[in-house]
C-alpha cells in the first residue's frame, strides 16, 4: 500500500453548475448526468487504487454518488491554485490529487501514479492533458509556492506548472496523458477510450454519443 492519500477535487454534479461546457449539444441536466458518471467513475478507480487515505475535496453537497471509506474536505480559496493548494494543506503529504473529469483513468493508472511519486529523489508527479492543462498532480508535502503564478485553465497551465516545479527544485516525474472532458468531443473520444465506463453508459444515454454531422460513409457496392 502506497503511503500517499489519493485526493478528487470535484464539483457536486448539479445542473446549470457542472460540465456547463458541455451545453450546448448537452442541456444542463445532461452534463450534470455525466459529470456524476464521470466522477462515479473515478471514484471506483481510486477505491480499488491501495493507499493511506482516500478523500473527496468538494464544492458543493455530498450525494449518494459518493461511496463509503472517502474522506470528505471542502474546497478552500478562490481559485484553482489556491483549492489545489488548500486540499494538498487538509490531506497533509504525500498525496496525489486528481480531478474528477477523467473517467477512463484505472487503478493501474494510479498506482504507477503512486509508485512515481514514492520514488527516491523524485518531488513531485505531474500528467498532462492534450489541452495544455494536466490532470493530476502529486507532492510529498503541501507547499503553496507550488501554485503561485501558474494561471490555470490555460493552455500553458501544464507547461507554466512544470517550469514552477522545475524552481522550486522539485525533480518532477512525467505521468501519462490523459485527455480530460471539457468539450462535447471530448466526451466522445473519452467513451471510446472507456466503452465499458458508466461515464460512456451516460453519454449513449443522452444520445450524443455520435457527431450527427459527421459524414457516414457508403457501404461498398
Amino acid at each position: 500500500m502506497s503511503a500517499a492519500a489519493l485526493v478528487v477535487i470535484a464539483k457536486a454534479p448539479v445542473p446549470g453548475r457542472s460540465k456547463t461546457r458541455l451545453s450546448p449539444p448537452c442541456t444542463p441536466e445532461q452534463a450534470a448526468g455525466l459529470a456524476e458518471a464521470a466522477l462515479r467513475d473515478t471514484l471506483a478507480a481510486v477505491a480499488a487504487t491501495p493507499c493511506s487515505r482516500r478523500v473527496v475535496a468538494l464544492e458543493g453537497p455530498a450525494g449518494e454518488w459518493l461511496p463509503g471509506g472517502f474522506d470528505v474536505v471542502r474546497q478552500r480559496g478562490a481559485g484553482l491554485g489556491e483549492r489545489l493548494a488548500a486540499a494538498f494543506e487538509d490531506v497533509g503529504g504525500p498525496a496525489l490529487i486528481l480531478a474528477m473529469d477523467t473517467p477512463q483513468v484505472t487503478a493501474a493508472m494510479l498506482a504507477g501514479a503512486l509508485a512515481a511519486l514514492s520514488r527516491p529523489h523524485t518531488g513531485a508527479v505531474l500528467g498532462a492533458t492534450p489541452d495544455g492543462g494536466y490532470w493530476t498532480i502529486g507532492l510529498h508535502r503541501p507547499d503553496r509556492a507550488v501554485f503561485a503564478g501558474v494561471p490555470m485553465s490555460s493552455p500553458s497551465t501544464h507547461a507554466a506548472q512544470a517550469e514552477r516545479l522545475r524552481s522550486l527544485g522539485l525533480s518532477t516525474a512525467a505521468l501519462p496523458p490523459l485527455t480530460d472532458v471539457d468539450s462535447i468531443d471530448d466526451a466522445r473520444m473519452v467513451a471510446r477510450q472507456a466503452p465499458g465506463s458508466l461515464f460512456a453508459a451516460a453519454l449513449l444515454a443522452s444520445g450524443l454519443a455520435r457527431d450527427d454531422s459527421e459524414p457516414v460513409a457508403e457501404a461498398a457496392a
